[in-house]
């Protein structure tokens, strides 16, 4: 979500705490606002939270205000999932170290929060194209696994350019058992995003990337049951609804 705060000339820096999170706050001359990105868990129960201001002033001292922010229920509906090939639902003994491998590169990626603030504008979707799978829901994989989906699915066939959502740094562009060909982008203020099943890779890691980059080619790599990309969006270790991100409308820098 999208916070903005109105804040008086006075103000000089803000930033917040959100659910044991720190929120980092940039201010924007023509609306006269502060504003940030922020998420909520999936697991988080309805009713109100607080979003707790530091804010620091121009003569050097600091107020610290508290806001509430209600939260609503969402439902997720179960979905199944057939067709996976057998070895990427039930995993064989010999890829067991290259699968904790690649968990313990996942953990590391994750664990670092670029404190700068690399995107800027609108997040636009990584292809043009329906969504199939919603971020949430429970999922079945071939009658056996069980997990919860974390991440939207768009609809596109081997080949469909696949485009960063808005700016940031390439910190993964590789290949991963469960994802496939994979590319993470870092935004900075804590903020990920994912794109899954690569067919090619048209970036490299440590690269800055602007939105609408071309990063890779969709494809059918890692568990799946055909073409599509899977895109995900992460904030500071929490898996985000992404399709929540096309809708924020952050004003101009």
């Amino acid at each position: 979500m999208l916070f903005r705060v109105t804040a008086p000339a006075a103000l000089k820096e803000l930033d917040a705490t959100w659910f044991d999170r720190n929120l980092t706050f940039r201010f924007a001359p023509d609306c006269n606002c502060w504003y940030g990105v922020g998420g909520v868990e999936l697991n988080a129960k309805p009713g109100k939270y607080p979003l707790r201001l530091h804010c620091k002033l121009q003569d050097g001292s600091s107020v610290a205000p508290t806001l509430e922010v209600n939260v609503t229920e969402k439902n997720y509906p179960s979905t199944a999932v057939n067709g996976v090939p057998g070895k990427y639902v039930q995993p064989p003994p010999e890829v067991a170290a290259r699968i904790a491998e690649e968990s313990a590169l996942k953990k590391q990626v994750f664990s670092h929060f670029e404190p700068e603030s690399l995107w800027s504008g609108n997040f636009d979707a990584p292809v043009d194209s329906t969504v199939t799978a919603i971020f949430g829901s429970a999922r079945v994989f071939n009658k056996t696994k069980k997990t919860v989906h974390e991440g939207t699915d768009f609809r596109a066939a081997i080949g469909t350019p696949v485009h960063a959502t808005n700016g940031g740094t390439v910190v993964l562009a590789r290949n991963l058992y469960f994802e496939g060909n994979c590319v993470m982008l870092d935004h900075g203020d804590g903020l990920l995003t994912l794109y899954m099943h690569l067919s090619k890779f048209d970036v490299k890691e440590g690269e800055s990337v602007q939105g609408g980059r071309l990063l890779g080619l969709s494809g059918n790599t890692g568990r799946v049951n055909g073409p599509h990309l899977h895109f995900a969006a992460r904030w500071q270790g929490m898996y985000l609804d992404p399709e929540t991100l096309f809708g924020l409308r952050p004003p101009p820098r």
